[in-house]
């Protein structure tokens, strides 16, 4: 269970780095969760206000277009720290695996959905003028925090979340490419005559 909710807090740093990093920090103040040092700090009130302010001041950023790419040009490193502290710490101190397996797995995770989402937001901009920034912002926001309360308190859940999310994706991948063409992926001049 305590790899489940690692994973589980990992990948929705991937979409919003403040939203899984507050979660823990509530988990751990109310004895929802027990952190492993030294992350148990993010359980103090101050950090949990320090998280507070920068999430919303993410959930602003997000949603207004051209500013949600400079804020998902400065979170690329963020969110997949975020991951890694996330994962880490919910690992739990009695873990009998190597915390930095839980450190890398967190940054691979959050690192590839910041990354998948970092590429489709200039597309969902540029599709609808704008418009479907915040609404596409939501629904990533929505994402994370039902991962991340899935993850603290059905781990279980997790698992068929993250099938979901693959699924997902791999869906909207398949739609590009088929909106790009049979050769989309072709070279100029690569099947020239002899």
């Amino acid at each position: 269970m305590e790899l489940l909710t690692a994973l589980g807090l990992a990948v929705p740093a991937g979409l919003n780095a403040y939203i899984p990093l507050l979660a823990v920090a509530l988990a751990q103040r109310f004895g929802w969760l027990s952190l492993r040092a030294p992350f148990d700090i993010l359980g103090e009130w101050w950090m949990i206000a320090v998280l507070a302010v920068l999430l919303a001041v993410e959930i602003v950023a997000d949603k207004i277009p051209a500013v949600d790419h400079v804020n998902d040009v400065i979170q690329t490193f963020i969110r997949p720290a975020a991951g890694a502290v996330v994962a880490v710490a919910a690992s739990g101190a009695a873990s009998r695996v190597d915390p930095w397996l839980y450190v890398l797995a967190g940054v691979l995770l959050a690192g590839g959905v910041h990354a998948l989402k970092a590429t489709s937001r200039p597309v969902v901009n540029a599709a609808t003028a704008g418009f479907g920034a915040p609404v596409a912002s939501a629904a990533e926001d929505a994402a994370a925090f039902t991962m991340s309360a899935a993850a603290i308190f059905a781990p279980i859940l997790v698992g068929f979340l993250l099938v979901g999310l693959g699924y997902l994706f791999y869906r909207l991948r398949r739609r590009r490419n088929a909106q790009r063409g049979p050769d989309a992926g072709a070279r100029p001049g690569a099947g020239g005559s002899r």
